[in-house]
């Protein structure tokens, strides 16, 4: 269930080594005007004599191509080297392959170019930014523009490993920059395993379907944060991008205005410098013009190094004025602003389902005997070996021939039903695969996960073959039922099929309604949530 704020601060200090301090930037101004080194030059200056604030050297780039052009480097590395800022480098990942080509391009001619005046700055590679939540259910409701799959995104990050290799770039740890959402989903877990680090990307004030006003936002902030640490793989995870907006509009319950974005500061802002490398959004937004919202920590439209609120930490806090290695850069080409859409990550309304003793019907391919079980607590965490779904593919009944494609939840109601993939590592071979369904109870969560419209079970099929993206109702797999569990319960762990497991191959499952059940679940693992493979 929730990891414990404790958990998230003990995690964080054991895997931030650098303490690393900066801002993010963008690679053109808000008009679309690209940034020159000189403008560069002087947000990195601002940055480093901010008053009430020091060690504020590291800057976070969204992209390597210097804005107008195709794939020269970006005109924040010269800037950076006069400057000494440290930079946490982007590759831009949500354009398509040719795009990234590009972006590898001009890494590969910056590091030539510019050699270990350059690579002595690179504290990290990020390839990516927010490209899940963009393809999510959410970020899609919330157009939030072309995003990237996990498939890809681990393809990107091998081809930024090769392009360093045998460089002064070498060394520097890879990772990818995104919601915490996109990180518990358990479909996303090849992209953790191929990343270094984890940044996540955290705004209370645009969770607007929570109370999310001011008096919250910190525990909001760490419930975030802790999530993403829990689906880490003890990865370290940065903070990449937060902040509370000056001006704006309300979001639910969140007041855009001065005097908030200060308490978020000397809350948030306060225990997470020194403690964990952090990127603040942002120094300024408003040049030339303000946006709604403006998260800028220096009005606009000229740079000051007078911030319109009291940066200092309260003393013995770990971000009171001690300076700290930092690193500084800027970028952001094509920068789809993190303001321009919707923070709103997967939020539903939780609705608790209440039955006593549920009974699970399990059918051999040998037999089809009734077994009467009385289901075990639904875990805090999974343990030991356990396998994910690969594909979700939702199916509708009411669009038959309507390729729904890939999702990231899983849909079950009297018209819709979910189709699930699993590949069986050859490792599995003589040993016993429990399918399984884990129901977590919501309400110990600060951010519902599931909501069920109403009442009622499941139907689970083992498919003739696994799903595609292209499956629909009318060309679904045949399937043989192997279990129905007459009333889901909440907080619950139902064991539909235990047997040999079948290694090597890749495995299809459906999930249908059962007694008017309408239901939509975020398949994750933090908390454990939905149908999985574990090994006995």
């Amino acid at each position: 269930m929730r990891v414990s704020l404790a958990f998230g601060f003990t995690a964080a200090f054991a895997t931030a080594n650098a303490q690393l301090r900066g801002f993010n930037y963008g690679s053109t101004f808000n008009n679309g005007a690209n940034k020159q080194q000189s403008d560069f030059e002087a947000e990195f200056t601002t940055a480093q004599g901010l008053v009430g604030a020091s060690g504020f050297t590291s800057a976070r780039l969204y992209t390597m191509i210097q804005g107008g052009t195709t794939n020269t480097p970006i005109s924040a590395i010269p800037a950076a080297i006069s400057t000494k800022t440290t930079l946490l480098l982007g590759l831009w990942a949500s354009a398509g392959s040719a795009a990234f080509n590009n972006e590898i391009a001009a890494l590969n001619a910056a590091i030539s170019q510019y050699g270990t005046s350059l690579t002595d700055l690179i504290v990290g590679i990020s390839v990516g930014s927010e490209d899940l939540y963009r393809n999510s259910p959410t970020g899609i409701i919330n157009k939030s523009g072309v995003g990237a799959q996990p498939d890809e995104l681990v393809s990107y990050i091998s081809q930024v490993r090769q392009a360093v290799q045998g460089t002064g770039a070498s060394g520097a740890v890879i990772g990818h920059v995104d919601t915490w959402t996109a990180y518990v989903n358990a479909s996303n877990n090849a992209l953790i395993s191929a990343c270094d680090f984890l940044g996540v990307d955290a705004y209370p004030y645009f969770q607007n379907t929570i109370d999310n006003d001011i008096a919250g936002s910190n525990a909001t902030f760490f419930d975030a944060y802790d999530a993403t640490v829990g689906a880490a793989q003890g990865k370290p995870v940065w903070v990449t991008e937060t902040g509370w907006p000056v001006s704006g509009p309300t979001e639910n319950l969140a007041v855009a205005s001065i005097d908030n974005a200060q308490t978020y500061w000397k809350q948030t802002a306060c225990s997470l410098l020194g403690n964990i490398n952090t990127y603040w959004y942002t120094l300024q937004d408003a040049e030339p013009n303000t946006p709604s919202p403006s998260f800028g920590l220096v009005g606009g439209p000229t740079l000051s190094t007078t911030p319109l609120f009291d940066l200092t930490c309260p003393a013995g806090s770990s971000g009171a004025n001690n300076s700290s290695k930092s690193n500084s850069s800027s970028s952001g080409a094509l920068l789809i602003s993190t303001l321009t859409r919707m923070r709103t990550t997967v939020h539903f309304s939780i609705h608790t389902i209440t039955t006593s003793n549920p009974i699970i019907t399990r059918i051999t391919s040998q037999t089809t005997p009734t077994v009467t079980t009385v289901p075990t607590s639904s875990p805090d965490e999974l343990s030991g070996s356990y396998q994910v779904p690969h594909l979700i593919i939702p199916i509708d009944s009411s669009h038959p021939e309507t390729a729904m494609g890939t999702s990231y939840e899983g849909i079950v109601s009297p018209t819709v039903s979910s189709l699930f993939n699993f590949d069986i590592p050859t490792s599995y071979a003589g040993k016993t695969c429990n399918l399984v369904f884990l129901y977590p109870d919501g309400s110990q969560q600060r951010w519902p996960v599931y909501t069920a419209d109403s009442d009622g079970g499941i139907t689970v099929q083992q498919l003739a073959m696994p799903a595609s993206t292209s499956t629909t109702y009318s060309n679904a797999p045949a399937g043989k039922i192997f279990g129905d569990v007459k009333h889901l319960d909440a907080g619950q762990d139902y064991t539909i099929y235990s047997g040999p497991c079948a290694a090597g191959t890749t495995l299809g499952y459906r999930i249908d309604s059962a007694h008017g059940l309408d239901m939509r679940f975020f398949q994750g693992i933090s908390p454990p949530l939905g149908l999985f493979i574990t090994v006995s």
